[in-house]
């Protein structure tokens, strides 16, 4: 797994527990994150996916459409394993 798939991860992580608690509710990232050219890649990709919104730079939730295919994805590697 490289860098960019563990940020992919634990965002992705991150802004599930958020949607199932407050699914209005936007995340604002770290300075550490936003300053991560990786990091701010692997937004842009996930935006342009349409798995998270970007309210502004630095401010995502993730999408109705994200939080299911988050999901599918994890009961995936659940039966694998």
């Amino acid at each position: 797994m490289d860098h960019g798939e563990i940020i992919r991860d634990r965002l992705l992580l991150t802004l599930a527990e958020h949607y199932e608690s407050d699914r209005s509710q936007f995340v604002i990232l770290s300075r550490q994150t936003m300053d991560s050219a990786l990091a701010r890649e692997v937004v842009a990709i996930l935006r342009n996916e349409k798995t998270i919104e970007e309210e502004t730079r630095g401010v995502v939730r993730l999408t109705a459409r994200g939080y299911h295919s988050y999901k599918n994805q994890a009961l995936l590697c659940a039966q694998e394993n």
